[in-house]
């Protein structure tokens, strides 16, 4: 009852100077605020790069083909001929840390379109692994399968992009699409992770929701290539969890330069390796919007001190009187760390809405993304409350250490 009488004496005090309380909020809620919406910042591009990580695979290595000018190209394919589905046998046949590989061929598109609709969509041909080595699930339907593959079947997994502007309003398993020249049968519709970015560290994402994809020995055999072009336009490999990505891609990497005859025609993509740089970017990211949000909130305790030593001053004579009626100085330091801790606590709670709007205001006009963090409310409410505790003490002792005599007789 003693502390509840406190706090209630403290409010109606401070809503005697409510434009000055108001004041020395604000210093409290900037603080707050940022430090929630920083972290809740942090927090969502952290998800996000896990979600984008996931459709290339934390234990993936991916091998591109390089492109070059035909006169470059003509003079590469005298030594090598690409990559190739070979490639990826041998590296599965002779390299212990692979678990299982995928090839990719891009067909050159001029004309995908159905019954209901038409779309600029791309179509690829892939190994009937390639959805499980990039994470890819069905909303519907299935996946291309090994006897897809065997029997060069005309049939194909659309995105769900695709899906939208072939098929709108409509399903579109068991549907017909034409690809160029040939008919194929839907058998499935990828699920949309619903990336907000398309790139991460450089390297495009997402573009599977915009794609055909068809098996791989129907891209090869049943569509024309352009001329010296490689087999396969990518491979992506399965790494065994024990494996340092790093060293994997380093025995690869001199593998497929052997097969190709010292050829640099092709890049390796470590995925761990772009997390790895996206946690040290985000983390140099959050020790900076930290150090902003730290001063913030330092300033705003500067300024309950100053306005609790200017009330000590305002109320020199009411500390007297208190004294004189036999309140004791651990009764006037209470009274005065109780309305110095009010302030920071109505700070944080204030403070604490604002960095919800400030997150949500942040992630509509940059696209970022944003999580909510129990972590961050709860960390930068109670750093508010421990920085208004901590700047009242100098106060409230100068407060309980006035002479009451001097005190009652002050102007």
């Amino acid at each position: 009852m003693k502390y509840l009488a406190m706090f209630y004496d403290t409010l109606s005090e401070l809503a005697q100077h409510k434009l000055r309380t108001l004041l020395t909020l604000l210093g409290m809620i900037f603080g707050v605020g940022a430090v929630i919406a920083m972290l809740n910042i942090g927090e969502g591009a952290e998800r996000e790069a896990m979600k984008m990580i996931e459709t290339m695979g934390l234990r993936n290595l991916i091998v591109d083909s390089k492109s070059f000018e035909e006169k470059e190209l003509i003079e590469q394919r005298k030594h090598s001929a690409g990559l190739s589905i070979r490639d990826g046998e041998v590296a599965l046949a002779s390299l212990p840390f692979v678990e299982a590989f995928s090839g990719l061929k891009e067909i050159e598109t001029y004309s995908i379109f159905s019954a209901f609709g038409q779309t600029k969509s791309t179509a690829v041909g892939v190994s009937p692994s390639y959805f499980e080595l990039s994470s890819l699930q069905v909303q519907a339907g299935r996946t291309l399968n090994e006897q897809d593959h065997i029997e060069y079947k005309q049939v194909t997994v659309l995105g769900s992009q695709a899906a939208k502007q072939l098929f709108p309003n409509e399903d579109a398993i068991g549907q017909n699409v034409k690809i160029n020249h040939l008919w194929f049968k839907v058998v499935g519709v990828i699920h949309d992770p619903m990336l907000k970015k398309s790139e991460f560290q450089g390297v495009k994402l997402g573009n599977e929701q915009d794609q055909l994809f068809i098996p791989l020995n129907t891209a090869i055999f049943k569509f024309q290539r352009k001329k010296l072009s490689s087999e396969l336009t990518s491979l992506k490999f399965r790494l065994t969890a024990d494996v340092d990505s790093t060293q994997a891609a380093s025995s690869i990497e001199h593998l497929l330069t052997r097969r190709h005859n010292e050829v640099d025609d092709f890049t390796i993509t470590v995925p761990a390796q772009l997390l790895a740089q996206q946690k040290q970017t985000q983390q140099i990211f959050n020790i900076v919007m930290s150090c902003v949000a730290g001063i913030s909130l330092l300033v705003g305790g500067i300024g309950i001190m100053n306005i609790m030593l200017a009330t000590v001053l305002e109320r020199t004579k009411e500390i007297g009187l208190l004294r004189a009626v036999g309140a004791t100085q651990k009764d006037i330091k209470m009274q005065f760390m109780a309305e110095s801790f009010t302030i920071s606590i109505l700070g944080g709670l204030i403070g604490v809405v604002f960095g919800i709007l400030l997150s949500e205001v942040i992630a509509m006009y940059s696209e970022w993304a944003v999580s909510w963090s129990l972590t961050a409310i709860v960390l930068s409410f109670s750093i508010c409350a421990l920085i208004g505790l901590t700047f009242g003490v100098y106060p409230a002792i100068k407060a309980s250490k006035l002479d009451p005599i001097e005190a009652l007789q002050s102007d």
